[in-house]
């Protein structure tokens, strides 16, 4: 009987002994891993943290970690404080760096929460200029008409071909055209990529009358789209130019068509 005891209790010391030394080794690991690499400290985001918050109130949804200095983020922050009073974007997910980038001025930010996106639409995002934009004053649940221009593209062939409604000789050069492809498109979302510029006095009111002053940075603007529609956003963004005129839905439509250099006088 007393062998058994005994033996019970040395099955039990070695089992502790055994979690020990398993912790020890697991709180190590990490250690071992950043061993002989350079460090930095990161703020890393440990709770959910919804589009809109302000970075004064991330809280302890953040934390500082180690990590190597080749996983750091571009624009990582280390302190709450460099983001001074702009809000989140996006969300956050727990486990993400928190980046420079991720903030926007308060102004600047527009919550979708609002804007319903149709069922069977995707959703893309395209970069523009303000004044390619309605001058940055889109916001979520606008429409759209989405132009297209392109520059001269070469078009070798042994017969004459017709692009956009012109005739364009064997190895020859499209004109210049612009054409509004889409109508009536849902803007689901507006960001601003980039800092809002601000008045040299700062003053941010706006007399009546006066000009507003517009973004400083690109716009962010997403759009729902069929999938057919996307690619022809897409292939316009990649080789030519966009821009978007707004469009509420009582805009006439009619009277569009290609414009090249031998129509737009006529």
């Amino acid at each position: 009987m007393r062998r058994r005891v005994w033996g019970v209790i040395g099955a039990v010391l070695l089992a502790v002994v055994g979690t020990i030394v398993l912790v020890a080794y697991v709180n190590g690991a990490e250690d071992r891993a950043l061993a002989g690499e350079a460090v930095v400290d990161v703020l890393v985001v440990k709770e959910p943290v919804p589009a809109g918050t302000p970075a004064s109130e991330l809280g302890d949804r953040v934390g500082i970690e180690e990590v190597a200095a080749k996983v750091e983020a571009e624009g990582a922050v280390i302190d709450t404080a460099e983001l001074g009073d702009r809000v989140a974007s996006t969300d956050l997910v727990p486990g993400e760096q928190v980046v420079d980038a991720r903030f926007v001025e308060p102004n600047s930010y527009r919550s979708r929460a609002a804007v319903t996106v149709p069922e069977g639409l995707l959703e893309v995002t395209v970069g523009l200029e303000a004044e390619r934009a309605v001058g940055g004053v889109l916001a979520p649940g606008a429409t759209v008409a989405v132009v297209a221009s392109f520059d001269p593209f070469d078009v070798s062939s042994t017969d004459p071909v017709e692009v956009d409604g012109v005739v364009v000789p064997p190895s020859g050069k499209t004109p210049n055209s612009t054409h509004i492809v889409l109508h009536k498109v849902l803007v689901t979302n507006v960001q601003l990529d980039g800092r809002v510029g601000s008045s040299d006095d700062g003053d941010d009111e706006t007399a009546a009358g006066e000009p507003g002053e517009a973004p400083a940075g690109r716009l962010l603007v997403t759009l729902a789209l069929n999938a057919p529609s996307v690619e022809r956003v897409v292939f316009a963004a990649e080789h030519g130019f966009l821009w978007l005129a707004l469009e509420p839905a009582t805009a006439d439509e009619a009277g569009t068509r290609v414009q090249t250099r031998g129509t737009v006088y006529q």
